[in-house]
């Protein structure tokens, strides 16, 4: 590992962090404001929904690139490039004048952040030894859980206290406090001899998953019939199953899929899929529990969702220590169950609960979420070596995009199923329906505790247990199952 100032070590976390905290704020916020884009804009609700897939599938689809750009032109230049077409495209939505314009700034939001999230976790691995690691990538579990929590609160009160522009021009100053660090103290990792651009394995594989994404993003919300959904599905398989294919058979594969041999990569990888279908549905039914369930105006809905975001500050502190003590094995399989308890929890909130009970779960969630992620964030890291730190970013980037995209589908999917038959003008009268679809994400999220059976005892113990040395972390690299 190079040498890094410790200034850039004290300011480099933050900087990534700002960058994720944008990221996430601007994925989950506009949705609130559909309607009143719509109303402003002249157009219909529905049809402002491009704004929110015409993000999500820029996103999808640029992430594969990130890993050969920072090592082409340096993590520096592509990491602050990003932030500053970032800050740019959202200033450019905030005072877009049409919808086709406001969809054209959003695709460059998506470019920019598929930039962000990758190239800043690719340096933050590369600027702190394995044993330093899980203190630094704590910061970024913070926006990770705080972003799709506070996004649709925040967005809430921005238009009904201002306009929806409003929504955009919060990354502003975020974007350029990150810049002026940036610039500062962002390091500059580049590989020494770089391979050819797989165009043809970006095009299998980032239209997959764009196409993917696009379909989780719009499924259920455009009248797409099961045979037409099943039709996409296909294609979009066929895409990424061909990109399999060509991986195999390319000298220079765009993401070298082999990196998935490495079992506390996979694990964490595909672990991490499976725990974000239940933990990714939790921010859209919440507010429709308090909301519809409960009958709480959107500002009390909004406070209740604060304290899983305090839990999880808290958490930064213990992670190291909780990590330490136990190990990873034993941690993410007591603590999956320990996140599937909370959401099945929620099953039991009616309209007698007290609201200090309400309090209590958000708290004791948002700490077990704050240490889920914090696992899986660091444990995907423990066996690379620095030669895969580039494509390992990249994937575990795209696959975190999807399971995202398929946590949030999971939610609406449940919630819209078991909502239809719930009967209205009840008080009341979707408690039940939001009951089962509570006791649904538990139950996917129940499913990825067998995932992380096949960790062993001492897995991640390099980044958990400091005191190692540079020779030992050097050496450890590349370990297969």
């Amino acid at each position: 590992m190079p040498d890094v100032n410790p200034r850039t070590q004290r300011y480099l976390p933050w900087i990534v962090a700002s960058s994720l905290f944008m990221e996430q704020m601007d994925a989950t916020i506009v949705n609130t404001g559909i309607p009143a884009m719509a109303a402003d804009l002249g157009t219909t609700p529905l049809a402002l929904k491009a704004v929110s897939a015409s993000y999500v599938l820029a996103l999808a689809m640029s992430i594969p690139a990130s890993g050969w750009l920072a090592n082409r032109f340096g993590t520096r230049r592509v990491f602050l490039s990003a932030i500053v077409v970032f800050t740019l495209a959202s200033l450019a939505c905030g005072l877009a004048p049409s919808v086709a314009v406001l969809v054209a700034c959003r695709v460059l939001q998506g470019i920019s952040a598929a930039m962000m999230m990758p190239v800043g976790r690719m340096t933050l691995v590369r600027s702190f030894p394995k044993s330093q690691l899980l203190q630094a990538m704590n910061f970024m579990v913070i926006p990770a859980l705080m972003g799709p929590l506070l996004g649709p609160t925040v967005g809430g009160l921005i238009v009904h206290w201002g306009s929806w522009r409003e929504m955009f021009f919060v990354n502003v100053p975020v974007g350029l406090a990150a810049l002026a660090f940036g610039l500062r103290h962002m390091p500059d990792y580049r590989a020494a001899s770089v391979k050819p651009f797989d165009l043809r394995g970006m095009l299998l594989f980032g239209g997959g998953t764009a196409l993917l994404s696009w379909l989780l993003e719009v499924f259920g919300a455009h009248g797409l019939g099961n045979g037409e959904a099943l039709a996409w599905l296909a294609a979009s398989a066929a895409l990424m199953g061909g990109y399999v294919w060509h991986s195999r058979h390319h000298a220079a594969p765009l993401l070298n899929l082999a990196l998935l041999k490495v079992r506390t990569f996979r694990v964490s990888v595909l672990g991490g899929m499976f725990t974000r279908l239940g933990i990714g549905g939790t921010p859209l039914l919440l507010p429709l529990l308090y909301q519809v369930g409960l009958g709480m105006p959107a500002w009390q809905s909004g406070l209740l969702m604060m304290p899983a975001a305090g839990a999880a500050m808290l958490m930064k502190a213990l992670a190291q220590r909780v990590l330490g003590r136990f190990g990873y094995r034993r941690v993410l399989m007591v603590n999956t169950w320990i996140v599937a308890v909370c959401i099945a929890a929620f099953s039991q909130v009616g309209l007698s609960t007290p609201i200090p009970v309400i309090v209590g779960l958000g708290l004791v969630m948002g700490l077990a979420n704050s240490l889920q992620f914090t696992s899986l964030n660091t444990i995907a890291f423990a066996d690379l070596g620095e030669r895969d730190t580039a494509d390992g970013s990249t994937i575990a980037s795209t696959f975190q995009q999807l399971s995202l995209s398929f946590g949030l589908a999971s939610g609406t999917l449940a919630a819209g199923y078991f909502l239809a038959q719930a009967p209205s003008g009840v008080e009341g009268g979707a408690l039940p329906a939001l009951h089962k679809a509570f006791l649904l994400l538990a139950a996917f999220t129940v499913a990825a505790s067998t995932m992380f059976r096949t960790l062993r005892d001492h897995d991640g113990d390099n980044v958990s247990r400091p005191g190692q040395t540079d020779a030992e972390e050097a050496s450890a690299s590349f370990r297969p199952s």
